[in-house]
C-alpha cells in the first residue's frame, strides 16, 4: 500500500465525546498516529447507552468515532503522568484537547507547557462557547442539543406553532469536528510553509452560528427576520414548493422547483397563478393534497423525467442496508475485542493515491498504555506509576 497522506504525523488526544474524538479520527484514518489519553477507567462517552444498550461494554458512539487510535488511561492529577505526557509532547505534531476552557492548563498541561517542550507545537482546543467569552466565563455546559437551542437551528424547522425541534443527529458537534480537523491540517501546512506552530481554536456556538450563514445573512441584509410557514415549508426561509409531502405509502421531498413546472406535473396547474414566497402555504397545501393520493415511486417515476429535484424519504436502516447490499466503502468491517465483528461507517473521504486505512479497531480502555510511556519511561517506572494506581 502507498503511504498515507498523513503519515508520520503524531497527535496527542487528550478529547472526548464527539467534537474532538470525530475530528482526531479523521487525521487518524488518513494515516496519523493518534495517541489517545483517557481517564483510568475510560473516557466518559464510553458509557453513554444509546438505545438503552452497550455494544461490547462500549458505546456504539464510541465505537464510531475511535478507531485507528492508541489508548493511553491515566490519572492526570499526577505530576509522573504529566511529565511522561510532555515528554511524549516531544515527539509529537499536534496536541489536541476539549476540557472546559483552561483546566489542561491548570494541570500542567496546556498550550504554554507544551510550547515550551516543543516550540513549533500545534495545540488545538476545542469547547461549546469558546475560550474567553460571555457563556464560557459563565462556565456553561457546552452540548450540541444547548448549542442547537441557543443558536437558533432547533427553533428554525417544522411548521409555525410546532415545539422547537433539534436536528435528527449532533450536528453541531460533527460540523464543528470538521473545523477542528481543518483547522489543524491548516496549522501543519502553515507550519511546513512558515516555520511555526500555533494554538487553534474551535467551539460548537461560533459552528452553529457559522452553519446558518445563508440564513444570517438574509436576516441581517434584507432586515427581516424569516418565520416558520404553517404548513412545514422545508426551510423557513425558502419558497414554496421546498419540502416534505405525504404520499400514499410514505414520504416524497422536492426541493426547489419553478410552480409553473411543477403545477402542471401535479395536476394543479392554476399554483402558477400563485406567488412561491407569501402563497407558499397555500401551495404546499394544494400540491400535498395531490401527493397524498400515489405512491412514491409514482411521483418520482413523473417528477425525476421533466426534472424536478425530489427523492424519498427513507430511513436510516434503509440507506444503510443498500449500501451494505451494493458493497460500499462506506460500511467497513472490524473486529472489537469483546464485541466481535462490528461495522463502521468508513472515512468519507476518498484520495487517489493515499487513500485511508482502517489499521486499528476501537481501543479498549488504556490498551496501549505501556507501549507509549514505554518510549519515554522504564519498565520499573511504569510498574511503579501503576502501584501508584496513576495508569491503567
Amino acid at each position: 500500500m502507498p503511504e498515507q497522506a498523513l503519515q508520520g504525523i503524531r497527535v496527542l488526544d487528550f478529547t472526548q465525546m464527539m467534537l474532538g474524538p470525530y475530528g482526531t479520527q479523521l487525521l487518524a484514518d488518513l494515516g496519523a498516529d493518534v495517541i489517545k489519553v483517557e481517564r483510568l477507567d475510560g473516557e466518559w462517552e464510553r458509557g453513554l447507552h444509546l438505545q438503552g444498550e452497550l455494544v461490547g461494554g462500549d458505546s456504539a458512539a464510541f465505537l464510531a468515532m475511535n478507531r485507528n487510535k492508541r489508548s493511553v488511561a491515566v490519572d492526570l492529577r499526577s505530576d509522573a503522568v504529566r511529565d511522561a505526557l510532555l515528554e511524549i509532547g516531544k515527539t509529537c505534531d499536534v496536541v489536541v484537547e476539549n476540557f472546559r476552557p483552561g483546566v489542561l492548563a491548570r494541570r500542567g498541561l496546556g498550550f504554554e507547557d507544551f510550547r515550551r517542550v516543543k516550540p513549533d507545537i500545534i495545540y488545538c482546543s476545542g469547547s461549546g462557547w469558546g475560550q474567553d467569552t460571555r457563556y464560557a466565563r459563565e462556565n456553561r455546559p457546552g452540548q450540541d442539543l444547548l448549542i442547537q437551542s441557543m443558536s437558533g437551528l432547533a427553533a428554525n424547522g417544522g411548521r409555525a406553532g410546532d415545539p422547537p425541534t433539534p436536528a435528527g443527529t449532533a450536528i453541531v458537534d460533527a460540523a464543528t469536528a470538521l473545523n477542528l480537523a481543518n483547522g489543524i491540517l491548516a496549522a501543519l501546512v502553515a507550519r511546513l510553509r512558515h516555520g511555526v506552530g500555533q494554538r487553534v481554536e474551535v467551539d460548537l456556538y461560533s459552528t452553529a452560528i457559522s452553519l446558518q450563514c445563508q440564513e444570517i445573512s438574509s436576516i441581517v441584509n434584507q432586515g427581516a427576520e424569516f418565520a416558520r410557514s404553517a404548513e412545514g415549508v422545508g426551510q423557513a426561509w425558502l419558497d414554496a414548493p421546498f419540502g416534505i409531502y405525504r404520499t400514499a405509502d410514505g414520504w416524497l421531498a422536492v426541493a426547489m422547483a419553478p410552480l409553473d413546472v411543477v403545477g402542471p406535473l401535479f395536476g394543479v396547474p392554476q399554483v402558477a397563478e400563485l406567488d412561491a414566497w407569501t402563497d407558499r402555504d397555500e401551495v404546499k397545501r394544494t400540491l400535498e393534497a395531490r401527493t397524498a393520493q400515489r405512491p412514491t415511486q409514482d411521483w418520482l417515476d413523473a417528477l425525476l423525467p421533466a426534472g424536478v429535484w425530489c427523492a424519498r424519504v427513507r430511513s436510516t436502516k434503509e440507506a444503510v442496508d443498500e449500501l451494505r447490499a451494493d458493497g460500499s466503502d462506506l460500511i467497513v468491517r472490524t473486529r472489537h475485542a469483546k464485541a466481535g465483528d462490528i461495522e463502521l461507517i468508513g472515512c468519507p473521504i476518498r484520495l487517489s493515491e493515499t487513500p485511508w486505512q482502517l489499521r486499528y479497531a476501537p481501543p479498549a480502555v488504556g490498551e496501549h498504555t505501556s507501549d507509549v510511556l514505554g518510549e519515554v519511561l522504564s519498565a520499573e517506572q511504569i510498574e511503579q506509576l501503576r502501584a501508584d494506581g496513576a495508569v491503567a
